[in-house]
């Protein structure tokens, strides 16, 4: 089967949760190579990576890939593709990610898709666009497809591989090193996952009523060991955090289970969560839009409501 690259997103040698996911997509539709770029590769890296389907490992372990911004992943890819003629390459659709695809699209003259929820067979992606309003399925018809595809749209499965271990050396070019990274500053993380990979999202809106009472919403996500997120009315009354944004100007996610507390459902909210498996409405209001989404919806006081369900949840455990 032919090769399939995966650019693997890791912190301090930890493997990210969506780089096994991309494995496990990559495994239905060829053959899985994970590409590391950078230093700081561990044994326990590589035999996660194996775990989850990698039969190669490209490693670019120089300094360089990770002291200039975003161009030098996009290089190292752009020569992988050119030495390996790869059927594909799948990249996170985080931020760096879709940069990432779309400077290798540009280096390899190839189509690039971003924010794919789903992959079959010929590199078919299934996509929601036009802010949430359509669902389209999308191909690339030039060169090497180049999909970023976002989180937690496929569970990892295992499936052991050789992980064969192949070191690339990369020269970068002048353009690559245009913007250098001069300071990192390491973001304090909390017991609660990181909004855009989490399996589970709790999100509160302009019902919440103040920023005191998110203490609600925290409360259940906590129970359900979920994120938090916010629609833009709570972030913009100030209720809550701007970086805890969901919707088509803040994050978008696509957890196992998004519960949307006190969440009208506009569609720039909508936008930003909709291709969630499962969702979950508690509004008060029953003509909310929220309740044409969601898979079940309560209507009453969330005020009331998410208390009690907290509650049930803890006796459960």
């Amino acid at each position: 089967m032919s090769e399939i690259l995966v650019l693997v997103e890791q912190v301090d040698g930890a493997v990210k949760k969506v780089t096994l996911e991309l494995l496990t997509l990559a495994r239905s539709l060829g053959t899985p190579a994970a590409v590391w770029a950078g230093p700081g590769i561990t044994d326990d890296a590589k035999a996660r990576l194996a775990e989850y389907g990698a039969e190669k490992i490209y490693v670019a372990g120089s300094d360089d890939v990770v002291d200039y911004v975003v161009a030098p992943k996009a290089e190292l890819l752009a020569k992988l593709v050119a030495d390996t003629s790869p059927a594909a390459v799948l990249v996170a659709a985080t931020a760096e990610g879709k940069e990432v695809a779309g400077r290798l699209a540009v280096k390899t003259d190839s189509g690039v898709i971003t924010d794919a929820v789903g992959l079959s067979e010929g590199f078919v992606a299934d996509q929601s666009i036009f802010g949430g309003g359509v669902n389209v399925h999308s191909k690339v018809s030039k060169g090497t497809p180049i999909v970023a595809v976002r989180p937690n749209s496929t569970a990892p499965e295992a499936a052991a591989a050789s992980g064969t271990v192949e070191e690339v050396s990369l020269s970068l070019s002048e353009g690559a090193r245009a913007a250098r990274i001069v300071d990192r500053v390491k973001q304090e993380k909390g017991a609660r996952p990181e909004l855009t990979e989490a399996a589970i999202v709790v999100s509160g809106g302009r019902g919440v009523g103040s920023a005191d009472n998110f203490a609600i919403i925290e409360g259940l996500a906590d129970a359900l060991g979920a994120a938090v997120g916010a629609s833009r009315a709570a972030t913009d009354a100030g209720w809550y955090p701007h970086q805890f944004q969901v919707g088509q100007t803040g994050k978008t996610v696509s957890p196992q289970l998004y519960i949307a507390a006190g969440i009208s459902g506009a569609i720039q909210h909508r936008a930003g969560m909709q291709t969630a498996k499962t969702i979950i409405a508690i509004n008060k209001d029953p003509e909310a839009p929220i309740f044409e989404l969601a898979d079940y919806g309560v209507v009453g006081d969330l005020h009331q409501v998410v208390p009690q369900l907290t509650e049930e949840i803890k006796k459960r455990k």
